[in-house]
Formats: C-alpha cells, structure tokens, sequence
C-alpha cells in the first residue's frame, strides 16, 4: 500500500483544498491524519487512485511525497501495538509512521512506513495483509 505525506503550509486552509483536488480528480480519501504544529502541518493519507492522487497534488502545487506501507491486522485489545512496536524495537528497524485505518469485529486494520520495508514485511509476516 501506497501512503502520502503532504506538508501544510496553512493547515486550517490547506486541508480544504488538499481534499477539494482529489475529489476534483475523482479520488476518495481512504484515510487522512492531519497534524498541525505552530504554522505549518502534515497530512498523511491513503487514497484509492495513489497515481492520480499524486499528480493531482503535485499539480496543485502542494509538496507531496509517497512511501510504501504496510498493512498488518491485529487483534484490537489494548497492547497489541505494543507488541508490533517493540518487535521493531527489538529489530532494530525504524517507525516512520503508524496510523490505525479502521476496525471490524475485533480486529483493527494497521499502516506502518518504517526503515527498511523489506525486512520490516519478515518481522510481521504472521500480520501481514499487504506491504511493499
């Protein structure tokens, strides 16, 4: 699975347009986490057309960087990110990012952008739904 990183210049207005030139181009956000911090902010997201998307950003004049992620299910009771967390720890593999996509029942969907994708996708092959 593709994830997108977008920087916000003025993330109160940029979150707006940022969703108006994807559904201008015909792209439904899957998921979006925003964060603001003083002036500026970052939009991470997954998008059913990442292509289309991107250049849809990039044409927009928005600063737009793609990374692969992996998707991994996990039983949704407390810890269980925990324990993904610390076998990387243990790895010695990086956590870029790590955002919840959705629950069913009782398991919960999971991204993660990390170091190393490859040898990332061995350590949670038992979780794996899709990666790199």
């Amino acid at each position: 699975m593709k994830h997108i990183t977008v920087l916000l210049e003025a993330p109160a207005r940029d979150v707006a347009d940022l969703a108006q030139v994807l559904a201008d181009r015909g792209v439904n956000i899957e998921d979006i986490d925003v964060e603001e911090s003083e002036q500026t902010g970052v939009a991470n997201l997954t998008v059913d057309h990442y292509d289309v998307a991107l250049q849809a950003l990039r044409d927009a004049g928005f600063r737009a960087v793609s990374e692969d992620a992996l998707v991994i299910r996990l039983k949704d009771e407390p810890g269980a990110l925990a324990k993904v967390a610390v076998r990387f720890k243990a790895a010695g593999i990086g956590i870029r990012s790590m955002h919840i996509l959705g629950r069913a029942g009782s398991a919960a969907l999971v991204t993660i952008v990390c170091e190393r994708p490859e040898e990332a996708k061995q350590l949670v092959r038992d979780l794996l739904v899709s990666g790199v």
